[in-house]
């Protein structure tokens, strides 16, 4: 790893913590916060690539595990990672390799359009597919209760989220490429 790859990790880590700024806004029904930082595994995997983008979110996530107030809302420590809504963070980390395996993948074809299925796949579906079934488990109900309870309210915000860093995904790759498709990867 280059110390230009560490540079990119710490840098997508103090994103998540910028993303963090922003006040989470609490649905009083539901225990999720509405948090900006959901977008960031998707902007993590999407300009990092696979591998840096999920460092990035690990280096977040053990951040905030030491104590650094770097959640939305000014939260850290050890208690952010046993809750209900736990799963969703653990999430992250996997969002942001499958985002990233996926942008490179299809790195060569990757538009707007492109760019927004796989932060809906990556950085929604695969963050729901964790959070939901632990979601689930820590509050002793079923998970299509769970999904009900914990996610579908989250679904036309994350679309949005989704759409931003889609944005800013296939912008980056037009001006300043960070990652190389995995098809060139493999023909080097």
């Amino acid at each position: 790893m280059s110390t230009r790859d560490i540079v990119f990790i710490a840098l997508f880590a103090a994103l998540m913590a910028v993303l963090g700024a922003f006040p989470p806004l609490m649905v009083p029904i539901i225990a999720i916060p509405i948090t900006a930082q959901s977008m960031g595994p998707m902007l993590a995997g999407g300009i990092l690539g696979a591998k840096r983008g999920a460092l990035a979110i690990l280096l977040f996530a053990v951040l905030v595990a030491i104590g650094l107030p770097l959640l939305s809302g000014g939260r850290g420590g050890l208690a952010p990672f046993v809750g209900p809504w736990s799963g969703f963070i653990y999430g992250w980390i996997a969002a942001a390799f499958v985002t990233g395996f996926l942008t490179e993948r299809y790195f060569q074809r990757l538009s707007f359009v492109s760019a927004f299925v796989i932060s809906v796949f990556g950085g929604i579906g695969i963050v729901y597919a964790i959070g939901v079934p632990w979601f689930a488990v820590m509050s002793d109900m079923n998970v299509l209760d769970a999904f009900v309870g914990s996610a579908i309210a989250f679904i036309p915000g994350d679309l949005i989220k989704a759409g931003l860093a889609a944005a800013v995904v296939a912008t980056v790759k037009r001006s300043y490429p960070l990652i190389a498709s995995r098809t060139d990867e493999v023909r080097s």
